[in-house]
């Protein structure tokens, strides 16, 4: 089945959308931390004195990924200029670091300095570090329209090899996201936004974007990103935050904190965004038996390759359907309806299609990776495979029924096993390895199980195998990659093809009472938001 609903209608830039929003409100707060405002009119004459700086379409452009004015500066700038943003977090490992920006190709980085853009450590040969400006000087004229195809930004998903995958946006895509973006959310000029998400991941996009292409003020607070949920809920009374989007398990933890305070949200919140992963139906009886009534609550769907939210619906609140019961444990929360601007299909195995303007170009210097995820129809249409299999309701509302493929989602973020499977691979101390997703005190969390190689264990204490693989990954992986618990194990389950099969090596390696070896455990990292 086919959504062909208002989706060949063109839609205006993203920057002209800003460029007009500037027009309309230039008075206005654009972005606000910690009590400091950055008005409109001040914005845009920061972006476009840095386009200029950077020129005519400067190619992919690495910026530090940092929760600061200057990151969303640095964004509209480029796509200002006709380039591709392309984040990079200051705390990956060195070696992570240089190996995105080899598979986007930036020649070109932005900061105050070297060492506040990519890093002295990363720096390469030819990379031209442009400095951001501390004060603004826009020329007269601005920047000729780029064409919707070209690349608006790079960012990175979890692949098979080892290696950095880097998806390719165009600006059609994200232009059209946005738009359906500002009224999916119902934002206006007075509404205040808080700047949660990780600046890597393009749910951030999803609060920067529409916010400043309506007039209303993104607010970035370091309360936000506390540990703490009493000076959370502090902070967004006292910046009076209108919308939240949030990670679905950070949410899963600021209900239960709710619930066993007694208390709801500041009354200053109209709207909270979720997704990442799936809701929990518990929660959502616990947040509907607090004082939420008032509040929308909105379970979204999408990923990286088809650019933000493709579906979305209201689980709760003043636009939430009315349910003939509370929700039970074993209830499947839907994931929504498809946008207007989205295409979807659903094949005979259920796997969800996306198409329309919202799909990526494909991933950066991987053709075979790229028509492997990207196919074409006998119309000419463009279709991303979602791995995602999901059935329809009578109403149309999508529900999640589980993946095709072994990827999964670790903090709201899509792991692809076989890219730490990769790397652990690397070291000589291994012989076999299995990295799959569990539940592990209460949140999903990767879990691996390595056979050690035999005559390896020189210059190896007993039993530290586990600890040394933990530390070999730090070293060359972002930290979500990291598995929170390591195995030694003697043996991995295998299919009736020799393949390493992950779910029965898991099965046999965690059931109560199965002797396992050792194991190198470690936390349960928090919900990936900064």
């Amino acid at each position: 089945m086919t959504n062909n609903r208002n989706i060949h209608g063109a839609t205006s830039d993203l920057i002209d959308a800003f460029t007009e929003t500037v027009r309309r409100y230039p008075a206005r707060p654009a972005i606000v931390q910690h009590g400091d405002a950055l008005g409109y009119r001040q914005l845009d004459d920061l972006v476009r004195t840095l386009a200029h700086r950077l020129g005519a379409a400067p190619g992919t452009v690495a910026v530090p990924a940092t929760h600061a004015p200057d990151t969303v500066v640095a964004l509209l700038g480029v796509l200002a200029a006709g380039g591709a943003y392309c984040p990079v977090d200051p705390a990956f490992p060195p070696q992570r670091r240089r190996d995105m920006l080899a598979a986007a190709g930036c020649r070109t980085a932005v900061g105050r300095d070297l060492g506040e853009s990519v890093g002295q450590d990363v720096a390469q040969p030819g990379l031209e570090v442009v400095e951001l400006p501390r004060a603004a000087a826009p020329p007269h004229t601005g920047p000729q329209p780029p064409d919707p195809e070209q690349p608006a930004y790079l960012l990175f998903t979890s692949g098979s090899t080892g290696q950095p995958k880097p998806v390719v946006t165009p600006r059609r895509a994200i232009s059209a996201a946005v738009d359906a973006l500002r009224t999916l959310f119902g934002l206006t000029a007075e509404d205040r936004v808080l700047q949660f998400a990780s600046l890597n991941w393009d749910t951030c996009f999803e609060e920067i974007l529409p916010t400043l292409t309506t007039g209303a003020a993104l607010v970035l607070d370091r309360d936000a990103h506390s540990g703490s949920f009493p000076r959370f809920l502090r902070m967004i009374e006292r910046e009076r935050i209108t919308v939240l989007d949030l990670p679905t398990a950070f949410w899963h933890e600021l209900v239960l904190h709710l619930a066993e305070e007694g208390r709801t949200l500041p009354g200053c919140v109209r709207l909270t965004v979720i997704g990442g992963e799936a809701a929990n139906p518990a929660r959502l009886a616990d947040w509907a038996a607090l004082d939420t009534g008032r509040i929308r609550l909105l379970n979204t769907y999408g990923s990286t390759e088809t650019t933000l939210i493709t579906h979305a619906v209201d689980l709760h609140g003043p636009l939430a359907a009315e349910r003939d019961r509370p929700w039970a444990a074993g209830d499947r929360v839907p994931i929504g309806r498809a946008l207007p601007h989205v295409y979807e299909r659903i094949t005979e195995q259920g796997e969800l299609l996306i198409g329309g303007p919202a799909v990526a170009l494909g991933y950066r210097g991987l053709p075979e990776a790229t028509a492997a995820r990207f196919t074409v129809d006998a119309e000419g249409l463009r279709w991303c495979r979602t791995g995602d299999r999901v059935s329809r309701a009578p109403d149309g509302v999508l529900t999640h029924r589980g993946r095709l493929d072994g990827e999964f989602k670790v903090r709201g973020i899509r792991v692809d096993p076989a890219e730490i499977e990769a790397h652990l691979a690397g070291h000589p101390g291994v012989h076999a390895v299995a990295v799959t997703g569990a539940t592990v005190a209460g949140r999903s969390a990767l879990v691996a199980y390595v056979v050690p190689r035999a005559g390896a264990a020189d210059g190896t204490a007993p039993g530290t195998l586990g600890a040394e693989l933990r530390t070999y990954l730090r070293d060359r992986v972002p930290g979500h990659l990291v598995p929170s618990r390591i195995t030694v194990v003697p043996e991995l389950v295998l299919t009736a093809s020799g393949k390493v099969d992950r779910a029965g090596s898991h099965r046999l390696h965690s059931a109560p009472g199965t002797a396992t070896g050792t194991a190198a455990t470690a936390p349960v990292p928090a919900p990936a938001h900064h």
